[in-house]
């Protein structure tokens, strides 16, 4: 099957999201201009370091005064846009600066049905190119990157209650916990 690239310039619309309850979530970039919404799935760390790192890059941006773009950024709690249709699970996610056009660059590459997403980062594919990993390219200006960043850390937070005595999730039932040698923990 030929490649397929998604490519959104200042989209209507960019944001993280999920589907399903907290434990069972599917999370997903999505983006939406002009009547077409693509929605690429990844996992819920991906959307953390995601927004962590596109945070340090804005912040480094602002401190250098180079950050483009002016405004608040407008925060958005809506729902992902239904129907949600999973164009593809992203393996590798890059972040960058584009300095002539002064916007954020955000891609995610489909992942390899082997897993060698990394090999397929190591290696440059032109956009004409037809074979390769599918890719979803979003070029934001500063103001929508941090919105974005908003949104995100609220959708990772949003999930279920971290064990007061060894931080991982808590099930509605509780969970079996490493401090208390293996007792349940509600």
């Amino acid at each position: 099957m030929p490649r397929r690239l998604y490519v959104f310039d200042l989209p209507e619309r960019f944001v993280a999201g999920t589907v399903g309850d907290p434990g069972s979530r599917t999370f997903f970039l999505q983006a939406r201009d002009a009547g077409r919404v693509i929605s690429v799935v990844l996992e819920k760390i991906q959307v953390a370091v995601l927004a962590d790192r596109l945070n340090q890059l804005l912040e480094e941006l602002e401190r250098r005064g180079i950050a483009g773009g002016t405004g608040e950024p407008v925060p958005d709690a809506d729902p992902l846009d239904e129907p949600v249709v999973e164009a593809f699970r992203a393996g590798t996610l890059t972040l960058g600066w584009d300095g002539d056009s002064e916007r954020v660059l955000v891609e995610a590459r489909e992942q390899d049905e082997e897993d060698e997403e990394v090999e397929a980062a190591d290696v440059e594919i032109e956009d004409d190119d037809p074979e390769g990993p599918d890719l979803f390219r979003v070029r934001l200006s500063a103001p929508a990157a941090r919105a974005f960043v908003e949104r995100a850390v609220r959708v990772v937070g949003s999930g279920r209650p971290p064990c007061p005595l060894c931080g991982d999730p808590l099930d509605a039932q509780g969970h079996i916990c490493p401090r208390r040698n293996g007792h349940y923990v509600n």
